[in-house]
C-alpha cells in the first residue's frame, strides 16, 4: 500500500509560499521544488484555499498565506488535505470464530484511536512557523558547512 504524501507536500507548499513570498509563485515553480506536477500542486492548493489557509487569485501567480505561519498548525494542514481520514485502519474481514479474529478489530480500534489522539494532539502544537524556522536553520547550517 502506497502512503500518501499530500500532507508533507501541503506543508512543503505552505513553507515555500512563505519563504519565497517575494518571488513569482507559479504552480510550475512550486512544483519544481516539490518535484511533482503543477496539476498536483494546484489540487493541493485548492484544498488549502478551501480550508482558509491560503488565498489565491485565479490566473495570477501570487498565492499567499491567509494566516500568519504561527496561526497554522500541522493539524490544520492535515485536515485540509486529508480530511477526517484515519491514520490506521483495521481489516474488517477477520474470522469471528477465531480468538484473534473475533477480538482483533475492537482491540486495535481502541489502540489505534489512542495513538491517533496522541499524534493529532502533537500535530496541533506544531505550527507552520516551527517548520519554516527549522527549514531556515537547516539551510543556514548547510551553507556554513560549504
Amino acid at each position: 500500500m502506497k502512503v500518501s504524501t499530500r500532507f508533507s507536500d501541503a506543508i512543503h507548499i505552505l513553507a515555500y509560499l512563505n519563504i519565497y513570498q517575494d518571488t513569482k509563485l507559479s504552480s510550475e515553480n512550486i512544483a519544481a521544488s516539490v518535484m511533482t506536477s503543477p496539476v498536483v500542486v494546484r489540487r493541493i492548493m485548492g484544498a488549502l484555499q478551501k480550508a482558509g489557509l491560503i488565498q489565491t487569485t485565479h490566473g495570477s501567480p501570487n498565492p499567499h498565506l491567509a494566516k500568519q505561519p504561527s496561526a497554522i498548525s500541522l493539524l490544520d494542514i492535515y485536515y485540509a488535505v486529508e480530511g477526517n481520514r484515519q491514520l490506521f485502519s483495521v481489516d474488517p474481514t477477520t474470522n469471528p470464530e477465531c480468538i484473534v479474529g473475533g477480538n482483533i478489530q475492537k482491540v486495535l480500534d481502541q489502540t489505534y484511536q489512542e495513538v491517533q489522539n496522541a499524534a493529532f494532539g502533537r500535530l496541533s502544537r506544531i505550527t507552520l512557523e516551527d517548520i519554516i524556522n527549522d527549514i531556515l536553520v537547516a539551510h543556514t547550517k548547510e551553507e556554513n558547512q560549504q
